[in-house]
Formats: structure tokens, sequence, C-alpha cells
């Protein structure tokens, strides 16, 4: 895969942890244009990562990986979520690699995930409206628990002319 090809590759990495085992687990996908120009994306490596998983040890797993397939000095950016670990990880990445084979000398290198960020920005938000959510939940399961009471909810709807299909 990576002696034929001549150009940069995305890492995106994800970590996590089996509940009921408390064993950790990490994915390392490489994303890259072929010769052809077709967008490829390869799993480098699913791994286990030994508990702690501190920056050192998941470091570790990434420049084994990145070495084990010959693409450090290939390397354009890598994506992972938004915590402080994958933060130290990085910095400790940078020391490791080459970071003249890197672009702007690996000012670049982290990326955040977007669709994790937009994740924590949506559950912050859905935490602030959750007990309006529930009473709206609430209202519906004793408005719709009865005919008696469904029928006097649409009387309601109609006198005050609500204009609704659900």
């Amino acid at each position: 895969m990576t002696d034929k090809n001549g150009s940069r590759m995305v890492i995106t990495t994800d970590m996590w942890t089996l509940s009921n085992k408390k064993r950790g687990f990490m994915v390392i996908t490489a994303h890259f244009i072929d010769h052809t120009w077709t967008l490829q994306n390869r799993v480098l490596r699913f791994v286990y990562v030994p508990s702690p998983h501190t920056k050192d040890v998941l470091a570790e797993v990434l420049v084994d990986c990145f070495l084990e397939w010959n693409i450090d000095r290939k390397l354009s950016t890598i994506t992972v979520d938004n915590c402080s670990t994958n933060d130290a990880m990085i910095r400790l990445l940078l020391n490791k690699l080459d970071t003249s084979s890197l672009l702007s000398s690996g000012s670049m290198l982290h990326m955040r995930c977007a669709a994790h960020i937009l994740n924590l920005i949506v559950q912050d938000e859905l935490f602030l409206i959750g007990d309006s959510i529930k009473r709206i939940r609430d209202s519906m399961i004793y408005w719709t628990g009865s005919p008696e009471r469904r029928q006097k909810f649409d009387k309601n709807e109609c006198q005050l002319r609500v204009q609704c299909t659900k």
C-alpha cells in the first residue's frame, strides 16, 4: 500500500473501553488518494491497549503503527476526539516524529473530530432542555392515555384554531 502510494495520509483514530471488562481498544485508519485519484480508506490496526490509557501509551501504539506501515514520513493530519489526553498525545507524537517531513513542521498535524465536537454541543443543549422535553412527553402520554382525553384535546385544538397534523 505505502510503497506505491506517493500521497500524504490522513490518520483517524479512536479509543474506547468495554465497560464490563475494563479493556481498551484502539482503531487506526488511514485515508489517502491512490495513483488513480481514488480515495482509499484502510484500517491499519485494531489493537488492545493496556491500561492506563495515558498519552505515552497511546502515542507508543500510534508510532509503532506508523513505523510498521512505513508511513511516519507520509503523515498529513491525525484526527482524534476532543479530550485532553489526545492533546497531550499529539504533543508527544511531535517529539517522536521527524517534524521536517510533516506539513508546516507538524503545526497542522492535530485535527479535532468535528462530529465529536458537534455531539458534545448537542449533548450540552439537550441537557439544558431535558426537563422541558420530559414535560412535553408526559403531557402527550396524559392526553393520549384515553379516548376521552384525546377527544377533549382535539376539541380544544379546534376551538383555539391550532393547525397541526401531528
